[in-house]
């Protein structure tokens, strides 16, 4: 994992229970260990947010209790377009 994301990942495990309280059940959007937006699925948080940042450089992850919804980290050859 991305040494940034890296660090968005662990803003969100050390700051869960507070973002459960506002983000619960949604799809929330971590950059530079912010929340930059939250949706109803992973493919829109991941559509609208890559109009205005690079994939790889934010984080998506469900907000869900428990460790069962962490984000899972996938490598792929192909490019995005």
């Amino acid at each position: 994992m991305d040494g940034s994301l890296k660090k968005d990942f662990e803003y969100y495990i050390t700051n869960q229970t507070e973002l459960l309280k506002q983000y619960r059940g949604k799809f929330i959007v971590i950059k530079n260990c912010k929340v930059i937006g939250a949706y109803d699925s992973e493919l829109e948080a991941v559509n609208k947010t890559s109009k205005e940042h690079l994939l790889g450089t934010f984080l998506v992850q469900k907000c869900e209790p428990g460790t069962e919804s962490y984000t899972q980290t996938y490598h792929s050859r192909a490019a995005f377009v």
